[in-house]
């Protein structure tokens, strides 16, 4: 019978050591799996197109858009602060069938014209979207005719939804600074 010399129980010592220390380094940086799609039920994406109005009403006793930053005096406003919860409407009268909310904020962040930046979640609220999000992340020009921005995300049926939101500018009262903006979305979505 063989006998294990010193040598070998050292060389096997090193070898359960050297495993051991890799094993624990694979687990410590080990933090990404595939995923199978069916696993967490993912459709067949699809396209679809929203359109609804938005309504921001700084004015009267129930504002739904409330300045909480003033801009300094200057021509473009630069530096203002709005936190919006403001309702969706299928038709541009604030009394038509509200089918959501947007929650988010938008701030002036040009020095040389009226633009925001705008993030938004639209939250559904009526038939399969209800409890659904469509989030909106980018620059919003004001005065342009047609704005264009990023859907960066959602949550329920938008779970990785991408694609692009159109504003339009329907009424704006530079008295109350009330707004509707007709906003088309084109969504990919599972």
């Amino acid at each position: 019978m063989a006998t294990i010399s010193a040598v070998h129980i050292f060389a096997i010592s090193l070898l359960i050591s050297f495993l051991a220390i890799q094993f624990t380094h694979a687990e410590e940086y080990n933090f990404v799996k595939s995923i199978d799609q069916k696993a967490i039920k993912l459709r067949k994406q699809k396209l679809s197109h929203f359109r609804f109005f938005w309504h921001d009403i700084l004015s009267g006793q129930n504002p739904t858009s409330v300045t909480v930053v003033q801009a300094p005096n200057n021509t473009t406003t630069f530096g203002f602060l709005n936190i919006v919860d403001n309702p969706l409407t299928l038709g541009p009268e604030l009394s038509s069938k509200m089918i959501g909310r947007s929650e988010g904020f938008y701030a002036s962040t040009s020095l040389e014209e009226v633009a925001l930046l705008v993030t938004m979640n639209f939250v559904f609220h009526e038939g399969k979207y209800n409890g659904s999000t469509i989030t909106v992340l980018g620059r919003n020009p004001v005065f342009d005719k047609v704005r264009e921005m990023p859907v960066i995300g959602g949550s329920g049926l938008f779970r990785f939804a991408n694609g692009y939101a159109r504003a339009r500018t329907y009424t704006f009262d530079p008295n109350t600074r009330d707004a509707t903006v007709e906003y088309n979305i084109f969504v990919m979505h599972y």
